[in-house]
């Protein structure tokens, strides 16, 4: 028989472990309405399935008086578990040691977990709660951040990365989550920014707190950063599961299947959609009338709202939604929509999600603030998104599709697989009064009676031009539907398509207009 010593020994270490920083530090951490980061990792996983990796690792910096503040894990706990059924990798900070600060064992212990969730092809979830760079062990902390760095980059494309800030995640460990395909945020105790209010009060003399500088609503709606939004540490982990439920493990892996009630309800769609183009309507409800009832899962549902952006089910499959909103600036392009749509079809490409988008866009939107921050490079990456895209794509034309923009929403030239229209659809070079004020302006001067010849001119082209029919005689529309069939119609060419090969040119890698 062994000794009971060293069973002793196991259970003591372990119970150390466990308490973090100790029971004050946890009390500190409940008070600030916050989980630690073992009860977060219990939240994340399917009950039980949490199996807890280098637990007992050490930091080895001896300046500073650190060998009294050193706690085994070195604030963060590592491990994988199972996420509806399936396997996930974790790294969750442990603010109450020594503020989940960063050192060169952390950095250790988080470069192993991502390399082996890479070694699985399984997605890796990291929590963020941090003060930053551990200054005790100054260049080994900027170490450690530089090797996650590296890793969150080689990782892209090939396993998802979701990246939840559930309390301050400052200076150069932003860009970890920023490399990241999702970022999720709470309301209260989020923060993101790369110096704090401190630094930017002395240096530009503004006041602004640290919410205002880069809290959960700040990010989610002014700069892009951040994709979700949460009331607390619970209901944003329960938002991370629901998440990891649309997508697949790994680049070569397909989402789950998870059946539903499959509705379709598209004979509502000609009382959801006006045929009066200058009357808008939410895209939204248009959404809900053919996916599987319940799933559309919106992505960044506060920023760049003049674009809609989610996941949803048809059929119990995963497949990616692109949409005009017709209540926000009449639906037009413009630079954050662009980006915004653009990263989510880039995202839905390297994960074998087909993409479904909805067309109902007037232009780009026009004006010098535009041009002068970069619309025809902001533009152009979504006309590279969907032309790089080689997953199933089918485009809905609803109702008007003018000039670049209709070219930039998945449009036959750009390799759209399949363009349906609806019998009110307008694909033209721009509307018709802009149209005639230019190509018939010589013939309205000169006319007798200017105002009849504007009105005749208007006719002729709406008749000749604002139409599918046109479109589909030079098949750049593959068919016309009635919007009872769209739920129908579009199910079958995903069917279809199911079984879609295309591989584009060897590259290294394209030169995407950042």
């Amino acid at each position: 028989m062994w000794d009971a010593a060293y069973f002793d020994e196991l259970k003591d270490r372990r119970a150390k472990v466990a308490m973090g920083g100790g029971e004050d530090y946890i009390a500190k951490q409940h008070s600030r309405e916050k989980l630690t980061a073992r009860e977060r990792v219990e939240a994340l996983f399917d009950d039980g399935t949490f199996v807890e990796v280098n637990d007992m690792v050490t930091s080895r910096a001896t300046d500073f008086d650190m060998e009294k503040k050193k706690k085994p894990g070195d604030g963060v706990v590592t491990g994988y578990g199972l996420v509806h059924g399936r396997t996930v990798f974790v790294a969750s900070q442990d603010f109450t040691v020594g503020g989940g600060a960063l050192g060169e064992a952390q950095g250790m212990k988080i470069c192993n977990i991502m390399d082996k969730a890479m070694d699985m092809k399984a997605p890796m979830v990291f929590v963020n709660d941090s003060g930053g760079a551990r200054i005790e062990e100054g260049i080994d902390s900027l170490a450690g951040y530089a090797g996650i760095f590296y890793r969150n980059t080689i990782a892209s494309g090939v396993i998802p990365q979701i990246s939840v800030i559930l309390g301050p995640c400052a200076g150069g460990a932003c860009y970890s989550p920023a490399i990241a395909d999702f970022i999720f945020m709470t309301e209260k105790n989020a923060q993101m920014f790369i110096t704090g209010p401190d630094v930017v009060r002395s240096v530009t003399g503004e006041e602004i707190s640290s919410e205002d500088l880069g809290g959960a609503f700040v990010h989610n709606s002014k700069s892009g950063v951040a994709h979700f939004e949460y009331k607390d540490d619970l209901s944003c982990l329960n938002g991370v599961r629901e998440l990891l439920g649309y997508l697949p493990q790994n680049n070569m892996d397909k989402s789950m299947v998870v059946p539903g009630r499959e509705i379709d309800r598209s004979a509502d769609l000609e009382n959801i959609v006006p045929d009066n183009a200058k009357q808008s309507y939410d895209v939204k409800d248009v959404i809900h009338t053919f996916v599987d009832e319940g799933s559309f899962f919106e992505i960044q549902p506060h920023f760049a709202q003049n674009i809609v952006i989610g996941f949803a089910r048809l059929e119990g499959k995963t497949i990616g939604i692109v949409a005009n909103q017709s209540k926000v600036m009449a639906g037009s392009l413009e630079i954050n929509a662009s980006d915004k749509g653009a990263r989510f079809i880039r995202f839905c490409d390297c994960f074998n999600i087909p993409i479904l988008t909805l067309v109902d866009v007037p232009a780009f939107l026009p004006g010098s603030q535009q041009e002068h921050n970069g619309i025809i490079r902001h533009g152009a990456k979504l006309l590279y998104a969907y032309s790089e895209a080689t997953v199933p794509k089918i485009s809905v034309v609803m109702r008007k599709a003018y000039g670049g923009a209709y070219i930039a929403m998945n449009s036959k030239g750009l390799g759209a697989d399949i363009v349906y229209a609806w019998p009110i659809a307008e694909l033209a070079v721009m509307g018709a009064a802009g149209a005639v004020s230019i190509i018939g302006r010589k013939a309205i001067k000169n006319a007798e009676d200017p105002a009849a010849k504007k009105k005749e001119l208007l006719e002729e082209y709406n008749t000749k031009f604002m139409n599918p029919y046109i479109a589909a005689e030079h098949g750049y529309v593959d068919e016309v539907i009635f919007p009872s069939e769209t739920r129908s119609k579009i199910v079958s060419a995903f069917r279809m398509l199911e079984t879609k090969k295309k591989v584009n040119p060897f590259k290294k890698h394209g030169n995407i207009p950042l």
